[in-house]
């Protein structure tokens, strides 16, 4: 059983090499403050989960949303982006802004279609783009 399992993850390993010499998106230097995103967008479906919309609202407005620019000095973010990516990412700043809206009105599926707008943003990002 253990000789299967060291070649399940051999193979998974030399796969991802693989795929990573094959990967054409273009690779973007990032600060680590940017990978809070994805911990963020985990914690709002948790609180929406659990019903706790203004839990879900606050959580992307401060963290995501058009609050969070100056709260994470995101002026200082540009030049680590070319324009597509920073066009992308103030989209979804402003994406976070407008569930955080929806989800503070109490409306579950407006909130949850504006969530949708969130990830759109990142996945239209991580299409194009990966971090160093």
């Amino acid at each position: 059983m253990r000789k299967k399992m060291l070649l399940l993850v051999a193979t998974i390993l030399l796969s991802g090499s693989a795929n990573a010499a094959q990967d054409t998106r273009q690779q973007i230097k990032m600060p680590e403050m940017m990978r809070d995103h994805l911990l963020a967008l985990h914690e709002i479906q948790a609180a929406l989960a659990a019903g706790k919309l203004d839990q879900a609202a606050e959580i992307a407005e401060q963290r995501i949303g058009m609050s969070s620019l100056t709260k994470h000095n995101a002026s200082h973010m540009a030049p680590y982006m070319p324009a597509a990516m920073q066009a992308i990412g103030t989209e979804m700043h402003h994406a976070a802004s407008r569930f955080a809206r929806s989800a503070h009105e109490g409306d579950l599926k407006k909130a949850l279609t504006d969530l949708s707008g969130i990830t759109q943003q990142c996945v239209a990002c991580h299409a194009g783009y990966r971090v160093q």
